[in-house]
């Protein structure tokens, strides 16, 4: 269960939704009353995440909502939040662990000081420093040992080069795990700043494959662009009209969806940086015993949605109830190379509804089965999106005449990452 205590911030971090203009998201920090309204769901809840959009240590109930939580979840289930540090004084750190909490993941996008500040305005290295210190004195005072503290990194171009380092540096201040997520880019200005590549692997290897078929043939795949609109073309043109035609022909046949826009601006020399940088990036890990959770360098053919999967519910501040982070909120995003405006899911509201019933709720219901069918588009692959069907206010269903607005989430397809 992820649990938004706030929407509340103390920071001005670029990647965040919050900092968008037009950013409709209201600010707001959960009460008791509507945390105690998920009491009924404990007893068989396997974790409790304490995130959403905004800085948990801002809700000054966060130890009593830790205290509750953990005297009705069974005893090998587990409390966790992410923070960005800044409040985390050693009086606090004792409180939120003698409280119950047993895993704190703090962020950090870089270890240098000039690269961390530009990305979390408001903040610094020192910051983070200071507080996974607090958070180890507090272990050792409130004699919890299994505490584990790991740390969150936003890779984007700009500092991919900065994690192993900051890995080795997390390590040195009692790390023992970490998570990497690609940004997910909320303006239009920061998507180029994207690390990852927008094209499936499959999709990747087979145009590769055919460029090399295409190279011992004498021409380039990129002499395809000039004349594929021509209406005559002499026989060179048309046998490089037909070479195309022929691979589209076996991508459909092999089930691989090919934007060739989007293939053509593939940058390459990226792809092999951030495979080198992973690569690294598990040694330093392994070197220092930190479970270390990556993302994909590109989108997976096979999608996975865990949220659903592994039977993810979500409560923001104001009690509603939501199946997971990509339709948590309204907001714009640009994850798919194009203006996504991404409407909440509301499946009840916990100040009116039980949250069990809800939970079993024949929508709720109805909607885990149909994403776990995965019968909808992959609108990030498609030459097509957005289309009419991804851009209707409100959305009614896709191409695949499915009512599930899951067609462009990349959370499913290996990009994104979260504490769960």
């Amino acid at each position: 269960m992820f649990v938004e205590t706030t929407t509340k911030c103390n920071l001005a971090c670029q990647m965040c939704v919050k900092q968008t203009p037009g950013c409709g998201i209201a600010e707001g920090t959960m009460p008791p009353e509507t945390f105690n309204a998920l009491v009924p769901a404990f007893t068989n809840l396997e974790a409790l995440i304490l995130n959403g959009i905004g800085e948990p240590l801002l809700n000054p109930y966060l130890e009593n909502f830790i205290r509750i939580a953990r005297s009705q979840m069974p005893a090998e289930s587990w409390i966790g939040f992410q923070t960005n540090g800044l409040l985390m004084t050693d009086l606090r750190a004792v409180s939120l662990i003698e409280a119950g909490a047993d895993r704190i993941c703090v962020s950090v996008d870089a270890n240098s000081p000039e690269m961390f500040e530009a990305l979390r305005e408001g903040g610094t290295v020192a910051d983070v420093s200071s507080a996974l210190t607090a958070l180890n004195h507090a272990k050792n005072v409130c004699k919890r040992p299994e505490v584990a503290l790991g740390i969150e990194y936003v890779l984007m171009s700009s500092n991919l080069r900065e994690l192993p380092a900051t890995l080795s540096w997390a390590a040195e201040h009692g790390v023992t795990f970490a998570i990497v997520t690609h940004a997910l880019p909320y303006q239009e200005q920061y998507t180029c700043n994207s690390a990852y590549s927008q094209c499936t692997r499959e999709a990747l290897d087979f145009f590769k494959k055919y460029s090399e078929i295409a190279s011992s043939l004498g021409f380039s795949m990129t002499d395809y662009l000039p004349v594929r609109w021509k209406f005559a073309k002499n026989d060179a043109e048309q046998r490089l009209a037909d070479f195309f035609e022929g691979m589209k022909a076996e991508a459909a046949k092999q089930d691989i969806i090919i934007d060739f826009k989007k293939m053509f601006q593939a940058d390459m020399n990226q792809l092999e940086d951030l495979n080198e940088v992973f690569e690294e990036a598990g040694d330093v890990a392994k070197r220092y015993g930190i479970s270390i959770k990556l993302p994909k360098v590109c989108l997976s053919e096979q999608r996975r949605c865990d949220f659903v999967e592994d039977g993810g519910i979500f409560i923001a501040q104001d009690g509603t109830v939501s199946p997971c982070y990509f339709l948590w909120h309204n907001y714009n995003c640009f994850s798919s190379g194009w203006n996504q405006k991404v409407k909440q899911l509301v499946f009840g509201n916990i100040n009116r509804d039980d949250i069990l019933s809800v939970w079993n709720s024949s929508e709720y219901l109805k909607f885990r089965k149909q994403v776990i069918g995965y019968d909808f588009p992959k609108c990030i692959c498609c030459s097509l999106a957005p289309c009419d069907y991804v851009l209707a206010e409100p959305f009614e269903q896709d191409c695949h005449i499915s009512d599930v607005p899951c067609g462009a989430c990349l959370w499913c397809m290996g990009i994104f990452q979260c504490l769960q």
